[in-house]
């Protein structure tokens, strides 16, 4: 009796630990993303031909109506195929067809709010996003900061253009994202002004290169940038600095629910 409670509990912590996690491939299965909660902690990393491109990366974000970063429960995991084919005039290629694997990832915070992470994986491109239904009456929230991050390996190295101090340069229109690249600098290196970089972002992992931007900004979500790196290598999302703007408007997004975020973007190759 006391061997088939021992592994039937054994078999409940390992039912648990599994849907602790999920992964997608892009289609030909090169690129990969896999997903965990660590102590709650929501984190991803990625890997090209097997090669580490991202260390364990955080997910998530603190906004008014609760922590969505930390303290989260697994609650559901779906996956889908993404295929359709577009046009465009203003691009060098004017039909573009778009394959991709999709993971949705649902997770549940300490106040039982739910959260979707949605990861769409093509051949050379991951985009993800958080979608938020409405909770109960409350049909709106403000952002206040993102968990989001990009932790590179040690050994890579940047090619990235500084953030710039906001209301400078020339008739005080700064930053107006058009600072110098630096190549090939260490990770970690802190900005020239110290509010981190621009994007598009370009990192050199290795036999491998990640560049990393976002799409999809609306007028209910402001433009990001990538803040300056801890020791380890780790980049997170990183809003307008409040000066911006001679301090007019918010630097935090206020959205409307059911709402979704920018995509976040890592194209690798």
């Amino acid at each position: 009796m006391k061997k088939q409670v021992l592994f039937g509990t054994l078999a409940l912590l390992a039912s648990q630990a599994f849907a602790q996690q999920a992964a997608v491939t892009g289609p030909d299965a090169r690129l990969k993303l896999d997903f965990q909660l660590q102590d709650g902690k929501p984190v991803y990393s990625v890997t090209y031909d097997g090669k580490t491109v991202l260390e364990n990366s955080p997910l998530g974000f603190v906004s008014n109506i609760g922590d969505f970063s930390r303290q989260m429960t697994f609650v559901d995991q779906q996956t889908d195929k993404v295929d359709k084919t577009y046009t465009q005039t203003r691009i060098k290629r004017s039909t573009v067809h778009y394959a991709a694997n999709k993971l949705t990832v649902t997770l549940e915070n300490a106040d039982k709010k739910k959260v979707d992470i949605v990861f769409q994986l093509s051949n050379n491109d991951i985009a993800f996003r958080y979608e938020m239904p409405q909770y109960g009456e409350t049909a709106c929230m403000v952002v206040e900061k993102e968990a989001t991050g990009f932790d590179f390996p040690s050994s890579t190295t940047t090619f990235l253009s500084p953030q710039s101090d906001p209301m400078i340069g020339w008739m005080r229109t700064k930053p107006s994202y058009e600072e110098e690249y630096v190549p090939d600098e260490p990770v970690a290196t802190p900005s020239k002004y110290g509010e981190g970089y621009t994007f598009p972002a370009l990192f050199h992992v290795g036999d491998n290169w990640a560049l990393v931007s976002e799409t999809g900004v609306r007028s209910l979500y402001c433009a990001s940038h990538l803040s300056d790196a801890t020791k380890d290598g780790l980049y997170s999302i990183a809003f307008p600095n409040p000066g911006e703007m001679n301090g007019l408007g918010s630097s935090t997004p206020g959205l409307a629910l059911p709402g979704v975020t920018p995509w976040r973007t890592i194209t690798v190759g």
